[in-house]
Parts: C-alpha cells; structure tokens; sequence
C-alpha cells in the first residue's frame, strides 16, 4: 500500500479523497467509491500502488489517438478499479469488480521497471489505460516522473472525472489524454456511470488551458446517447472549446449487464458528417469496419494525410506536421 497524495483528514478519523469529484468521505476501516482507496486509522491508502492487472505494447490509434505520434508504439498499464458504474463497460473485467482488499489481483511492477520496459520495447510513450488511470494516480504520477526523464510522453485514456488538483498535478508530466464524453446529459451521467457532466466539460477545456493535448472518443449507444440533438450539442462544445479537438465516434457493443443492441454503421457515419457540419477539424468513426472513417484529411484541401488499416498506417502524405498536397499545418503532436 501506499499513501494517497490527495486527501484531507477530517474529525473522527475521517478522511476526505481529493482524487477525484466524488470526493468520497471516507470513515476509518471502508473504501471509497472507486473500492481501492482505504482508511486506515485515518490516513487514506492506495491498495492497488504497482499492482498491474494489465500491462501491453498497443498501437497509440489503439487508445485511441490520431493526431498524437501516429503509427508509434505506447507501453499500456492498469491497475484494478473504477470510479464509474458503467453497466455497459467495455472492460468490466477489471473495472467493474467488487474488490475485497485482501485480494486485489495484479502483479507488482516498480515505476522504474515499467518505464525500463517501454524504453526497451522502442515505446515513444506509456498510456495510463483500460482502467480509469485516476484511481490508480500515485503509482501513474511516480511513473510519469521517471517516463519524462527518459524522453518518453504520458497518455491517460480517462473519464475525465479527476479533481482540479490532481490535473494540476499530473500536468507537468502529462502530455496527452482520451477523454471519454459519454454523453452531453447528466442524467446519463448519473443514472448510467454514477457521475455527472460538468466536471467532465471543464476538464476536457482545463487540459486544453494547461498545454494537454486532447481527444475526445464517445461511445454511441443506440437509444440512450445517440439523438440527433444530442450530439450536435457534444459537436458544438468541441468546436467551442477548440475546432481541433479529434472527436471520435465509436460504435457500441453489449458487453456487460447490457443488452442493447449494437450501433449501426449508419448511426456512426451520420454522427461523423454531423461532427465535420459543426465544424470540427478531424472526426473520425470507430470500432465497426466502414473504409475511410479513420483516415486523417487535411482540413483545408481535404488530401488523405494519413490512411490506416485497423491499427497500422498504411500511407502517409505529410512533410514533417503539415499536408503534403497545400502545406497546411495539421494540428497534433507529430
């Protein structure tokens, strides 16, 4: 175990979690929401600190991030936990468990090591990932430390949920992040995920303020996120918050405790062309296999910059971050 960096101790051996805007009051002896942070005699405990459930060389359009090192290789870890509730999370088996701390699953890595590890698989960056990397932010923090030491960049693929103050910490060290939009509702939000909107939106655009660069990825679920008004609204704070923002639109699937059926590909080509209608820049579609939806074109002249099969870049038409066809400079870290 190891003591979290963000907490307040309160009368009573209370604490509060400053981790992220549950803000758990945590009594002495139980866990906050997200079941791997624990009072003990008043002092607040990550259990899961250097204890992987996962850890893998992924492509970074895995994450997925388009328009941040294309075609580079990102070093992914996860702890067990979450702070959502998602009934339809797409990695429950190792987020959504009820977690006794006697028996966490992982196996102990060191910050050093993995960072070694990446170093030696010719990783360009390591992804806090498959998890919500907030919950898992001291061994993530220690880790980014020695990444940016050693020339390597930092990713969290997140709900966007973390406090002001952990952003403000990790900041430094953080350079790129996916920040899951699950809705533009916060009744989903509380009723599907047990968060709410707000934090998300101000987050997404504190990033942006604080030089993170930022994808966004929104999982279309037919009948509960998919309206027409629905997503013009995510498409036009996008565009408010910055034209350059990639939006990407992925389709669904049931996993978990849901049943719904799956996003048509017809659902995500429309979200797309409504995303490029609203303004945005770079808008791709995911996760259903439809020819072009994650190619990269130029925003000016609209030359295919970058095409990709799957994961993997298949042709690229840029010289150094600006277009090959008109010299327009493409917006991203390249």
């Amino acid at each position: 175990m190891k003591e979290a960096y963000l907490y307040t101790s309160i009368e009573e051996l209370k604490v509060r979690c400053n981790l992220c805007n549950h803000r758990c009051l945590i009594k002495e002896g139980s866990i906050g929401k997200c079941f791997v942070r624990k009072n003990i005699a008043g002092k607040l405990y990550s259990l899961v600190y250097a204890k992987l459930i996962a850890e893998n060389i992924d492509p970074i359009e895995k994450k997925p991030l388009f328009n941040f090192l294309p075609g580079s290789s990102t070093y992914s870890i996860a702890t067990m936990g979450c702070n959502f509730r998602c009934f339809f999370c797409q990695n429950y088996q190792i987020s959504q468990v009820s977690i006794d701390d006697n028996n966490i699953p992982g196996r102990f890595e060191t910050p050093e090591n993995i960072v070694k590890k990446a170093i030696e698989n010719c990783c360009s960056s390591i992804s806090y990932t498959y998890t919500e990397p907030t919950i898992f932010f001291e061994f993530a923090y220690d880790t980014s430390i020695i990444a940016k030491k050693n020339q390597l960049k930092n990713i969290f693929v997140t709900n966007g949920f973390m406090s002001t103050e952990a952003l403000e910490m990790i900041s430094p060290y953080l350079d790129a992040a996916n920040v899951d939009l699950k809705s533009f509702s916060d009744d989903f939000y509380k009723k599907n995920t047990g968060g709410r909107l707000k934090p998300v939106l101000d987050n997404i655009k504190y990033m942006k303020k604080l030089g993170i660069w930022v994808e966004v990825t929104t999982l279309l679920i037919p009948g509960l996120n998919d309206s027409k008004e629905e997503l013009e609204q995510i498409a036009v704070f996008l565009r408010d918050a910055g034209r350059e923002i990639p939006w990407h639109i992925s389709a669904y699937y049931p996993q978990y405790k849901s049943k719904i059926s799956p996003t048509s590909y017809k659902k995500i080509i429309e979200a797309v062309e409504l995303g490029k209608e609203a303004g945005l820049l770079y808008v791709y579609g995911g996760n259903i296999n439809y020819p072009g939806l994650e190619n990269t074109s130029c925003p000016k002249c609209g030359n295919e910059i970058i095409t990709r099969n799957g994961f993997n870049i298949a042709r690229t038409d840029m010289n150094e971050c600006r277009c090959g066809k008109c010299d327009f400079r493409i917006d991203g870290v390249f």
